[in-house]
């Protein structure tokens, strides 16, 4: 700074002014451009950890995740989060542990060594999680997942009421016998997906038929034999609900083989919108879109609100609707 004065030939208290946009200020503007020439010209960089120690805060938002960093998936999660922290003028500090509890508690001590103002705990499945101790010592929101107890804030997909806007796409097109092939895993999606799938059905007033709710694997293998049994039923669906895009891969091979026709013979609807699936799919997928993106930008959002007022995040749990996709396969 004293650098800049003397080039601009102003007192250091006149660059601090300008640096900092120190309201109320009287710097001519003339005097205001002459010093920011000498900023450009000297190649000057405020230093941050200075003005952050004066200000008691580090501007830092530490974003700790199992796999969303080196997932196909799930980067919308971390783009969200960091759009978010740049308009609050924030940056991120990302650890990605892959799921190891120790190098969890390990990366959480660091960022809190490095006074952090927050911490983001983002999973890449929406699963009940058990996150590392030391994070009831700061301001933290979890993303795409829970603790046990309710203690932490956290955003997760609204699993029931985006299936029942799946099931009512195809109900919609007039589809009354309608599959939906499920995850066999105990999973909030799974539990969610087959409650908003039932509501919807009970909306239409469809009677709920057992052999027309299959379990497997979440990839194409298995739903490719599920499709196979739901389709040598006596009266075989004329829709497939689809526990994810992986999944709709396999419905769409079973088709084939059966010589059905998407959308002609049978609809299909997807979940997830794995772009890399659902868009090259043939005919392409109409699917749900995960919001990945507004729960980066909630979370992120929330944490800074309460970090703000100087408190600890309330322990909500807020749900977000899943966008629909339409292509052309229903």
């Amino acid at each position: 700074m004293n650098d800049v004065a003397k080039r601009a030939g102003v007192s250091q208290t006149a660059v601090s002014f300008v640096v900092n946009n120190t309201p109320n200020t009287s710097i001519p503007e003339d005097t205001r451009q002459r010093i920011l020439n000498a900023i450009t010209e000297l190649g000057y960089r405020p230093n941050a950890f200075a003005k952050n120690l004066r200000a008691r805060t580090s501007q830092i938002i530490g974003f700790v995740t199992d796999e969303i960093l080196i997932s196909p998936y799930a980067g919308k999660i971390i783009q969200g989060a960091q759009d978010a922290a740049k308009v609050a003028g924030k940056i991120l500090l990302m650890a990605s542990t892959g799921g190891d509890p120790e190098l969890e508690e390990a990366d959480v001590e660091t960022m809190l060594a490095h006074q952090v103002d927050g911490i983001i705990y983002a999973t890449m499945s929406h699963h009940k999680a058990n996150p590392p101790e030391a994070l009831h010592e700061i301001p933290c929101v979890l993303l795409n997942c829970y603790d046990a107890d309710f203690l932490f804030p956290s955003v997760v997909p609204d699993e029931a009421k985006s299936a029942t806007i799946a099931t009512k796409a195809l109900l919609q097109k007039g589809h009354r016998r309608i599959g939906f092939i499920n995850c066999v895993e105990n999973v909030p999606a799974a539990t969610g997906r087959l409650e908003g799938y039932r509501q919807a059905l009970e909306v239409y007033d469809i009677p709920w038929h057992d052999e027309l709710v299959c379990y497997g694997e979440s990839h194409a293998d298995s739903s490719f034999d599920c499709t196979m049994q739901l389709m040598r039923l006596p009266e075989p669906p004329t829709g497939i609900l689809c526990f994810n895009d992986q999944v709709a891969m396999g419905v769409y091979d079973a088709l084939r083989e059966l010589n059905r026709a998407i959308p002609d013979d049978v609809a299909v609807m997807g979940f997830d919108n794995l772009e890399i699936i659902a868009a090259y799919l043939r005919p392409k997928l109409s699917t749900m879109e995960l919001p990945h993106y507004d729960m980066g930008q909630w979370a992120v959002r929330f944490l800074l609100e309460h970090i703000e007022k100087k408190e600890y995040p309330r322990p909500i749990q807020h749900r977000i609707v899943c966008r629909y996709i339409e292509r052309v396969s229903i």
